[in-house]
């Protein structure tokens, strides 16, 4: 067993084992149904459609476990058909214009010929809870043995109480990536139909190097529906 997996439990239990209080939590969960599982700027199912779901359990004191799971298609070889992650943090106000969300996820792929888990490091910082920037590193970056470090700055701006719209630019720096990774961006228009149901209307768009990285099926520009609920 990877010393990653191992983390992972010692996390959770440290998580919400060492303090009584931690027990008064809060439980939540979301599901989508996708076009496209899109994730930083390239399909994660050779452009088919996704099912996607989610829980997270968190405590008074900010701190959460959370875990969620899609269908994923990736080269026939490695036989990768679903992707489980899994991920400890804290979450919390640092005053009242800002707010961080620091966690270690794990990606894992179960029943692949190939190992492709890995484990990344992130943090999110919110200023006005409209406007963030977001850095993920880990050194087995994409389930291989390199260096990468994403970073993301976002914006929503609300239309009215049922339309929103984001807009996210992000970079991936790759250490052993031709060109020395990629950018990507992506614009989302988000209806609430009825609370607590949306529909995300999602176009995405990537560079050259990501192109040459994951090929012109997977990356450059993609469009994306899908809908989200929470509850």
């Amino acid at each position: 067993m990877k010393p990653s997996t191992l983390l992972l439990p010692i996390l959770v239990a440290a998580t919400f084992g060492c303090n009584p209080d931690a027990f008064a939590a809060t439980i939540s969960g979301n599901a989508t149904l996708t076009s496209d599982y899109v994730w930083r700027g390239s399909s994660q199912t050779q452009g088919d459609a996704a099912v996607q779901a989610g829980f997270r359990v968190a405590a008074a004191e900010g701190l959460y476990a959370a875990v969620s799971g899609s269908n994923v298609e990736f080269a026939p070889q490695v036989h990768a058909s679903s992707e489980l992650d899994v991920s400890v943090g804290w979450a919390g106000a640092l005053s009242p214009e800002w707010s961080i969300d620091a966690n270690l996820l794990h990606y894992r792929y179960p029943a692949t010929t190939v190992d492709l888990n890995w484990t990344e490091l992130n943090t999110t910082v919110t200023w006005r809870r409209d406007y963030w920037l977001s850095l993920g590193w880990s050194s087995q970056a994409l389930g291989t043995r390199q260096d990468g470090l994403y970073s993301q700055l976002g914006a929503r701006w609300p239309v009215n109480e049922r339309l929103r719209l984001e807009a996210m630019a992000g970079y991936y720096a790759l250490q052993d990536a031709r060109g020395g990774g990629y950018a990507h961006g992506q614009l989302n228009a988000i209806w609430s139909v009825v609370t607590p149901l949306e529909v995300r209307l999602s176009v995405h768009g990537t560079d050259r190097h990501a192109r040459a990285l994951f090929g012109d099926d997977l990356a450059g520009t993609r469009w994306e529906m899908a809908v989200q609920g929470a509850f």
